[in-house]
């Protein structure tokens, strides 16, 4: 049997990560959506991978187990890549929380349980929850070390303390971070990884989508004053993650990485100051 390589989320960054990576490997491709897992697995089967599809809704543990066991009958789990997730602009506050922040911290958990020796994981936050104002130190602990099914009972996470959208979006961003770092430790009693990587605005169907939409304004001046003036693409995002997955990253676990062209950097100490 071949390694597998678990793929969360049918999307640009995950398939640009997947095809740096995948190569040798038995892709597993899981999405809500099974058309756009399938039209993934097809595009990268094309191209000579070995990919197959699946169902994958992030929001429920019980499909994400039976995802990770169909994958398991397939061989050896030797790497994830969490790109699934919903953007402020298509979701509810509670379905983010329920997709964004619980799915992710119970994939990385159940995957962390059956992961080989010398895999790795990176799972994909933002650069929103870096714009966040700090929480408090038990605040941070709470959302890295909580039970998965009490996470969305902690008391920061309740309707009444949510703003928004784009609010409950951060929350859960900086909740991948901080379980990413908590999840590390236990993957490597395993003698694997686990990192995350938070993009900026990086052009994909998703980003088209909300440049043209209502908060397209705030996106376009976001990249246009941010140092590196533009934009960015599945596949820098898609080398970080290699670099993280890979024998060259063999020292970095429980990190997050910033891949957002300097928009935080401008956020704080720039343009893009409030």
């Amino acid at each position: 049997m071949k390694e597998v390589l678990l793929l969360s989320g049918a999307g640009q960054i995950g398939m640009a990560i997947a095809r740096r990576i995948g190569y040798g490997k038995t892709v597993v491709i899981g999405d809500k959506a099974v058309a756009h897992a399938q039209a993934v697995a097809r595009t990268m089967n094309q191209a000579g991978f070995d990919c197959a599809a699946a169902e994958l809704d992030l929001s429920s543990r019980d499909s994400i187990l039976s995802f990770l066991e169909a994958a398991q009958a397939r061989g050896p789990i030797s790497g994830l890549i969490n790109a699934a997730g919903v953007s402020p602009s298509q979701a509810s506050v509670e379905t983010i929380l329920q997709v964004d922040l619980y799915g992710t911290a119970v994939l990385l958990e159940e995957a962390g349980k059956i992961i080989a020796s010398g895999g790795a994981g990176v799972t994909i936050s933002s650069q929103s929850g870096h714009r966040m104002p700090a929480l408090t130190p038990e605040e941070d602990e709470q959302l890295a070390t909580t039970p998965t099914e009490q996470l969305l009972s902690l008391p920061l996470l309740q309707p009444e303390r949510i703003r928004d959208t784009l609010h409950a979006y951060q929350l859960a961003k900086r909740c991948n971070v901080k379980r990413v770092m908590a999840e590390a430790v236990k993957w490597g009693t395993r003698g694997a990884r686990l990192n995350s990587i938070s993009p900026g605005i990086i052009v994909t169907p998703l980003a088209l989508d909300e440049f043209n939409g209502p908060r397209g304004d705030f996106y376009k001046n976001m990249f246009a004053n941010c140092p590196a003036g533009r934009p960015g693409t599945p596949d820098e995002v898609a080398g970080v993650a290699e670099l993280l997955m890979g024998s060259r990253g063999a020292f970095i676990t429980g990190a997050d990485f910033l891949v957002d062209g300097g928009a935080t950097a401008s956020y704080f100490y720039g343009p893009l100051k409030p």
